[in-house]
């Protein structure tokens, strides 16, 4: 069935969706609930239009949670502004090349994903895009930023007193 409907369900899909791989994890989601829900297809009933019905359904789904992700993202961008630039303003108020080399310092001494998140997320790199460069979850991704930013905070403060 996957073989026999795969391409006109991806076809459907990328109607509606421009990335290869949204694309691809939407037809197995869909290949996976019409397994799970194989005994509510009608024999007799087009096999490829109960696909594309519930492709239908978790690609309104999919759009649903990206706003929310993207309201999630906006609201961790303006709090990483804010974290970021009160962290850099007090910095270039008291010895800025001190505090800015006491920084990095303190980022050289994270674990090696915490550092990986600081610096993307200076760089302005989507959670999204760190999750997957990661293996984990945007999930994680923000828990390993906010434990990031409070082990610099102690570092810096220990350092610089």
């Amino acid at each position: 069935l996957v073989r026999a409907h795969g391409l006109q369900l991806r076809s459907f899909l990328a109607s509606h969706l421009h990335h290869l791989d949204e694309i691809d994890d939407l037809a197995q989601e869909v290949f996976i609930t019409a397994y799970r829900k194989l005994e509510t297809f009608k024999r007799g009933s087009d096999f490829g239009a109960w696909l594309r019905g519930i492709a239908r359904n978790k690609v309104y789904v999919y759009f649903r949670g990206k706003g929310r992700r993207n309201a999630t993202l906006a609201r961790f961008r303006e709090e990483v502004a804010r974290t970021v630039s009160d962290d850099l303003e007090s910095a270039t108020s008291q010895e800025s090349q001190a505090s800015i080399e006491t920084l990095l310092r303190c980022i050289a001494k994270l674990p090696e994903r915490m550092q990986r998140v600081v610096y993307s997320g200076l760089e302005g790199t989507k959670a999204a895009v760190v999750a997957a460069k990661l293996s984990t979850t945007v999930g994680a991704v923000y828990n390993l930023h906010y434990r990031a930013n409070k082990l610099l905070r102690e570092c810096v403060e220990r350092e610089l007193t």
